[in-house]
């Protein structure tokens, strides 16, 4: 007892460091409400939506892969319209030119060349079958998604905040399609595999769908979060706390797959910050200021499933890239 009276300092609310503390109950509260909007139409797939809005507080574009009619294209949009901004959709096509994505410059009738803007500036773009387009059109998307910037005839045209690419594409359809290398996969900052529903689930979505009848789903999505709520939200998840035994956890773990065995290609420090960033996100809306983790486990197979390559004789072997993830997550000690 006269121990603590001589130290009176010792517990004070001061040195607790409630004052630091992130008020993070309105971002809560708005994930909850836009998770809400989006179960009135998608049944199931809350890992996929949960992502999606991770995603989007990370100010990240994320890569949607899944067989045709799970509603990877109708999630999307709904995504975007629980969004109080403009969404604009680009069907990627064979014959598609990087000016029907960008823009281009064209002649008006002051004979002075005007800059058209393409569909690419909105704020919530949605990119259907992205690997239907050849070479050129994807690596027009190099410098808007890193940069959020285009360069047309020398002159840089900046996105408005917030903007973010939602792009799907078809596992399986091989003919007519063009795969995305590397450097275009690492610029997103998850790729969501997207499953079929359970028994459960298909009956809930065709007694939801014949409940709807006419309905369309777009007109019972209701706008949730306003841009200047998601950049307070955005501003609020860069002063998450992440102590450096987390720092360590993440670099330890992307490290290791650069030199593990069963890998050809690991992750680089862009998926690390990656990894962080959505580890922040993930303890916001859970309400928490500081990082576990759990956060960290979370966001692993999302962030570094697209950007490791496994080894050619493993892939025979039918070695998936999330069992190496599992392997060298079960090799590093979890911090305390």
């Amino acid at each position: 007892m006269e121990q603590e009276q001589s130290n009176p300092e010792k517990h004070t609310p001061e040195n607790l460091n409630f004052d630091n503390r992130i008020p993070l109950d309105e971002l809560k509260n708005s994930v909850e409400k836009l998770k809400a909007q989006l179960a009135k139409v998608i049944i199931g797939q809350e890992d996929f939506v949960e992502l999606l809005i991770v995603g989007l507080l990370a100010n990240g574009h994320v890569l949607i892969e899944g067989v045709p009619g799970i509603a990877k294209t109708i999630t999307a949009k709904l995504f975007a319209k629980s969004i109080k901004t403009d969404f604009s959709r680009i069907q990627f096509t064979p014959d598609l030119m990087p000016s029907d994505v960008l823009g281009t410059s064209i002649l008006n009738n002051n004979s002075e060349f005007e800059f058209k803007p393409g569909p690419i500036f909105s704020n919530i773009v949605l990119i259907d079958e992205i690997n239907r387009a050849p070479a050129k059109t994807q690596a027009a998307l190099f410098e808007v998604m890193e940069e959020r910037q285009i360069t047309i005839d020398g002159t840089k045209h900046k996105m408005e905040a917030p903007f973010m690419v939602l792009a799907t594409q078809n596992p399986v359809e091989q003919e007519g399609t063009y795969a995305l290398p590397e450097a275009q996969l690492d610029r997103f900052i998850f790729k969501i595999n997207v499953e079929y529903p359970s028994l459960d689930e298909e009956i809930k979505i065709l007694q939801s769908h014949h409940e709807r009848k006419e309905i369309n789903p777009t007109e019972i999505i209701e706008p949730v979060l306003s841009p200047e709520l998601l950049n307070k939200f955005r501003t609020q998840i860069h002063e998450i706390v992440i102590e450096e035994k987390i720092i360590n956890y993440i670099a330890q773990i992307v490290t290791k797959t650069r030199n593990h065995p069963h890998l050809f290609l690991g992750g680089s420090p862009r998926a690390s910050i990656a990894i962080m960033n959505a580890a922040k996100a993930y303890a916001a809306i859970n309400g928490r200021d500081f990082v576990i983790p759990e956060d960290v486990k979370k966001s692993l197979n999302p962030v570094l499933g697209h950007r490791i390559i496994l080894s050619p004789e493993r892939e025979m072997e039918g070695l998936k890239t999330k069992d190496v993830v599992e392997m060298i997550t079960k090799s590093i000690e979890i911090p305390r």
